[in-house]
């Protein structure tokens, strides 16, 4: 575990380590290259009753995030403690929706990347056409454009999409991943982001598509356990931080 070289006041070892992971996840974001500037959003509850949850700094690049720079928020977005950052409204207003909704959803990510948005405005959205697109399919709701995310009454419309699923595209907007962990809703988007992009790229071929036979999708999940050995993104997470320490470090402190 890093040192905690927090400015503000102190927190738990818990909210540090989750400090840690989330900003290592913006950071992968960014090498990734699906962030767009500054203008999507993870965030990371805080456990413990108060229904605190963790946000970037708005106007800070994901690649810029640090543990200590990301931004405690309460449900009603006003920071918790001092912070010379703001909070994006609309990224509030999604991401507080679902963590309000979905005790399970330690962290909720959301990204505006390109082909995630191009396959979000294809109307037969996800096609089952990669092992990709099974493991999203198996869980995956669907979301209406309403605008810019700054009206609090499009939440419950929001909530009852996503649903108790995984994944959650955000018509003509992008892409929404839940997890128990910042390393589960890591690995979601990461199938969620190259399912949309081998789909772009089969379109683009011209060529008729060879859909996957539907009873292939009902065993799915079962066996998407059994390739992480029930870890979910905790088997990947390891590696993607040595990643980090290669080519992207000082996200710890």
């Amino acid at each position: 575990m890093s040192a905690r070289p927090m400015s503000g006041p102190d927190c738990s070892a818990e909210e540090w380590a989750l400090r840690v992971d989330l900003a290592a996840a913006y950071r992968l974001i960014a090498l990734h290259g699906w962030d767009d500037l500054i203008f999507t959003h993870l965030t990371a509850r805080v456990l413990g009753p108060e229904h605190h949850f963790l946000i970037n700094p708005y106007g800070m690049g994901f690649a810029e995030i640090t543990a200590s720079s990301l931004v405690k928020v309460g449900l009603d977005g006003q920071p918790v403690g001092a912070s010379e950052y703001p909070v994006n409204p609309a990224g509030f207003v999604i991401h507080s929706a679902v963590h309000a909704a979905r005790e399970d959803a330690l962290c909720v990510m959301h990204t505006h990347s390109l082909n995630g948005v191009a396959v979000s405005a294809q109307k037969d959205g996800v096609l089952a056409i990669s092992q990709q697109s099974l493991f999203v399919l198996a869980a995956l709701g669907y979301h209406d454009y309403e605008g810019v995310a700054l009206n609090d009454a499009e939440k419950p419309r929001l909530v009852a999409d996503l649903g108790r699923n995984t994944f959650l595209m955000l018509r003509n907007h992008g892409l929404l991943t839940v997890g128990a962990s910042v390393a589960d809703a890591f690995l979601a988007m990461y199938i969620f982001e190259a399912a949309c992009a081998i789909q772009v790229r089969a379109l683009a071929g011209a060529r008729e598509l060879l859909p996957i036979p539907a009873p292939i999708l009902a065993g799915i999940q079962a066996q998407a356990a059994q390739v992480t050995r029930g870890l979910g993104g905790a088997l990947a997470w390891p590696s993607l931080l040595r990643r980090l320490a290669r080519e992207s470090p000082g996200y710890e402190q």
